[in-house]
């Protein structure tokens, strides 16, 4: 039998810390219009164990506002009991409404009942948890497109029960904000909602046993003539291992009114930034200061062309069946068995930058494509009996593979394929979840495994590109770019180097002299580039510089 904890995981329940429900708490009655004799309807929709009603209700009473009604609701019984305990000790004589019941079909099948307040930390389930068939349903249910979330369902479900000027402080997963999936719901939540504050709290790990990053957004539901009096103000909080000193401050919630490095009384190390939100019609939600639009500007004008004008950003290969297709040790098979069809593979075992590492065993892919007349093409293994024996004797495997045949495909196939004629053309190679960027070019045609990402010059038939578009993404600029243009990272200050991102990257203009040296050093690197880094440690800071220079930064000026 699945225990609670279990239960709440994957039902995506994550209860909210009491330093966190007090501080969310705290935003939303200091944006309150209503006066204090005013009745104030509040409501959480995923009450849980009743923290944040608590937290609300405590600092509502601090202020002397309790002409309250109090209603929540939630689909776990013992979280509601748990509740109704908690809340009903702050309200003395008045009792709250709280039901066992399911928020979405509620404000699917009734009209709502609408709120002056609400609060909630919504139940973070993506697309895989929840099932393909109910993804469709509530994506049909609430016009959305794209991949669901659970959380973001919610968020467009509380714009229908919130009153015109009604606030509502969420604690969501600060995934959408950046990632192309979530492109939809930042589109639509400036239209539902006047943006008062967002706060990305990073990797302060302030929910230990949760592996998303939340943010908490407050926002004030607009309606008819609502006029925006000001720019949406925008906080986020990373670690950092910047050496120099910061301010000491009591915890993660304390240090968000700070600026710059902070530590606080465990010993941890963020930088706080405080700045404004950038909101463009389904861009990424970004931080604005005056030092980031002047330095954004500043890369804009030495920007030639971005790392897609080189050659269209490809993810490798995804087999869905690598112990089958994929070995490292096929020359242990008798000569007769040993497929026709194997092709050298590149995997992030071999990542390093600029240049892969040689291991002795390099892996191998059964590969069933070839390329004729211009187009991709599934091979005829009558003609590769090798291949085919090899095929044939895992084939119960392959078959199962359900979804590769209902597309029309062969069950041989492998899921995603590479082109064919992309095989012997020097590329770009990178890898996807990376605390530091490792870009470096392949030579020798292999192929390239789906646990990195690759792109070829296509439109600009020079090889020299590639080497800049190399020496540029290996750059600590690239990681400042990054950060000032995206901030999207995981724990343990890892990135993702996805193809959205990338495809951005900056270059600058290769017949410049600069660029020109950019390029030697990055090839001077490859070549001498053996057994360790440090073989090339003075060549990688020259060319780190020069980077810097090309875009018209330093990264004293820019504090990197």
């Amino acid at each position: 039998m699945m225990s609670a904890a279990s239960l709440r995981k994957q039902n995506g329940v994550h209860y909210t810390p009491q330093i966190l429900s007090d501080f969310v708490a705290k935003e939303i009655v200091a944006r309150l219009n209503k006066s204090k004799k005013e009745k104030l309807s509040i409501f959480d929709p995923a009450v849980g164990d009743g923290k944040l009603l608590v937290s609300l209700i405590k600092e509502m009473n601090r202020l002397d506002i309790n002409n309250l009604e109090v209603s929540g609701m939630d689909i776990d019984e013992n979280a509601i009991n748990i509740a109704k305990k908690r809340i009903q000790t702050e309200l003395k004589n008045k009792k709250a409404r709280l039901s066992i019941e399911n928020f979405l079909k509620i404000i699917k099948t009734n009209t709502p009942i609408k709120y002056d307040v609400v609060i909630s930390n919504p139940p973070y389930v993506r697309t895989q948890v929840l099932g393909a068939d109910r993804a469709r349903e509530l994506a049909k249910d609430f016009h959305l497109g794209g991949k669901v979330d659970l959380y973001q369902v919610f968020i467009l479900g509380i714009a229908k029960i919130l009153k015109d000027d009604g606030i509502v402080g969420l604690i969501v997963s600060n995934k959408f904000m950046t990632t192309k999936t979530g492109s939809y719901i930042r589109k639509l939540i400036p239209q539902e909602f006047e943006i008062l504050h967002v706060w990305d709290l990073g990797d302060t790990r302030i929910f230990p046993e949760a592996a998303v990053l939340p943010a908490v957004l407050l926002l004030r539901k607009k309606h008819f003539g609502h006029r925006v009096e000001s720019l949406p103000k925008f906080t986020s909080i990373y670690s950092t291992d910047k050496l120099e000193e910061g301010k000491r401050t009591r915890s993660v919630i304390s240090a968000l009114s700070e600026e710059g490095i902070v530590e606080t009384e465990s010993n941890q190390k963020f930088l706080v930034r405080n700045g404004y939100l950038d909101i463009k019609q389904g861009g990424v939600w970004k931080i604005v200061t005056d030092d980031s639009k002047r330095w954004a500007e500043t890369i804009k004008n030495n920007t030639w062309a971005t790392f897609s004008d080189i050659g269209k950003i490809r993810v490798g290969i995804k087999t869905t069946a690598d112990k089958i297709f994929i070995r490292n040790n096929w020359d242990e098979l008798l000569e007769e068995k040993q497929p026709e069809l194997l092709r050298p593979l590149m995997t992030q075992e071999q990542a390093r930058r600029f240049k892969p590492i040689e291991i002795k065993k390099e892996s191998k892919i059964l590969y069933p494509h070839s390329f004729e007349k211009g187009e991709r093409v599934v091979v005829n293994l009558e003609c590769f009996p090798k291949s085919k024996k090899y095929l044939f004797e895992h084939k119960k495997a392959l078959q199962s593979r359900k979804y590769l045949t209902d597309a029309g495909r062969k069950w041989y196939e492998i899921w995603v394929p590479q082109n064919p004629d992309a095989w012997e053309k020097p590329k770009v190679v990178f890898r996807d979840i990376v605390e530091k960027p490792v870009f470096w070019i392949d030579l020798n045609g292999k192929l390239i495994h789906g646990n990195c990402y690759w792109f070829m010059s296509e439109k600009r038939n020079s090889i020299d590109l590639l080497w800049l578009a190399t020496a540029i993404g290996n750059s600590s600029f690239i990681e400042f770019f990054y950060d000032l243009m995206f901030h999207n990272k995981l724990y343990s200050k890892r990135r993702r180097f996805m193809s959205q991102y990338v495809s951005s990257f900056p270059i600058p203009d290769p017949s410049k002299k600069i660029s020109k040296k950019i390029v030697q050093l990055a090839k001077e690197i490859y070549r001498n580039l053996k057994s360790s880094d440090s073989d090339v440690t003075n060549l990688v800071n020259k060319l780190d510089g020069l980077v810097w220079k090309a875009v018209g930064l330093s990264p004293e000026e820019v504090g990197w």
